[in-house]
C-alpha cells in the first residue's frame, strides 16, 4: 500500500493535466510515482524536464539508456522502477529474450562488451553504497566517450532519485508494467513486492 496516496484526477492543475495527457499518450498510463510528486508544486515540471534531458536525448541507442536504466534500478533493488524501465527498454526494442537474461549479462551472449561495461557500472551505481570502482570507469571509458560516460552516469543518478522516491513511497505498480515484468523478469525472481 502506499505511503502517501497519489492525487486523484479531480485534483491535478491544468498544468499537471497537460503534461499528464501527453505521458499517457507516450506511455498509455501515467505513472503513480508523477500523481504523487504532483502534491508539491513544480515537481513534476522539473522532473519531467530533467528526464527529457537525460533520457530524450541521441547521445547513447535508446536501447542501451533504457538497459542502464533498468540495471541501475536492479543495483538499488527497486522494483517499481524495474517494471517500468523493463517495460520501456522493450519499447525502445529491446527483444524479450535479451531482457529475461539481463541479470546473466555478464556472460551471456546476448550483450557485447560495450554493454557489458555500461551495465556493470549502472548496476554498481544504483547500490547504496556506490558500488562504482575504479576499473569499472576504465572498462567503460574503453567502449565510450567522455559524452557518452557523462549520459550512463547522469541516467543512473535520474533512476537513484527515483528509485529512492519509489522505494520510500511504497508506491502501487501500474497494471502494464506490472504484468510485463513478471512475465519477463518474474522467471528471474523479479517480484512487485511493497509495490502490489
Amino acid at each position: 500500500m502506499a505511503r502517501v496516496n497519489p492525487l486523484e484526477e479531480n485534483e491535478f492543475s491544468e498544468e499537471i493535466r497537460q503534461q499528464f495527457t501527453i505521458m499517457e499518450e507516450a506511455m498509455g498510463f501515467i505513472p503513480n510515482s508523477l500523481k504523487t510528486m504532483a502534491r508539491v508544486p513544480g515537481l513534476v515540471n522539473a522532473f519531467t524536464n530533467l528526464g527529457s534531458v537525460i533520457l530524450g536525448n541521441d547521445i547513447l541507442p535508446p536501447e542501451l539508456r533504457g538497459m542502464v536504466s533498468l540495471m541501475a534500478s536492479t543495483g538499488a533493488e527497486c522494483r517499481y522502477c524495474q517494471a517500468h524501465t523493463s517495460a520501456a527498454t522493450a519499447r525502445a526494442g529491446v527483444s524479450d529474450e535479451k531482457l529475461s537474461a539481463i541479470w546473466d549479462f555478464e556472460s551471456s551472449e546476448l550483450f557485447s562488451e560495450s554493454e557489458r561495461a555500461a551495465l556493470r557500472l549502472a548496476f554498481h551505481a544504483g547500490q547504496i553504497p556506490n558500488a562504482v570502482t575504479d576499473l569499472d570507469m576504465e572498462n567503460l571509458q574503453r567502449y565510450f566517450n567522455d559524452q557518452e560516460v557523462t549520459s550512463i552516469i547522469s541516467i543512473c543518478a535520474f533512476f537513484g532519485y527515483l528509485n529512492r522516491w519509489n522505494d520510500t513511497m511504497a508506491t502501487k505498480l501500474e497494471d502494464h508494467p506490472k504484468s510485463f515484468a513478471s512475465e519477463i523478469l518474474g522467471p528471474q525472481g523479479w517480484e512487485p513486492g511493497k509495490h502490489s
